[in-house]
């Protein structure tokens, strides 16, 4: 899905408080008929890009936890690491 090149500088919480203006506007009986398309479309690719940060979020932050597991000691492998530390200190 092509994403608009407008919003690509645009922040998550830059993108977010433009929603909610989008919105407030939307909700005044007096929005301009003619600005009303106009707005919508800006609303629908603010929601796209926020979507896609949150997705991309959502993959790094698995990405991370997925190679703390890998990092991970399990309680078997913890004895023989404190006993290989007390071997080469001398203990």
């Amino acid at each position: 899905m092509p994403t608009d090149p407008d919003l690509e500088p645009i922040g998550y919480a830059e993108a977010v408080a433009e929603l909610d203006s989008i919105l407030a506007e939307l909700d005044d009986d007096r929005i301009d008929i003619d600005l009303l398309a106009v707005r919508v479309r800006r609303a629908a690719g603010l929601v796209r890009l926020c979507r896609a940060r949150i997705i991309a979020a959502r993959v790094e932050i698995d990405q991370i936890v997925a190679d703390l597991a890998d990092d991970a000691v399990s309680p078997s492998d913890e004895g023989d690491l404190l006993d290989d530390a007390r071997e080469t200190d001398g203990a």
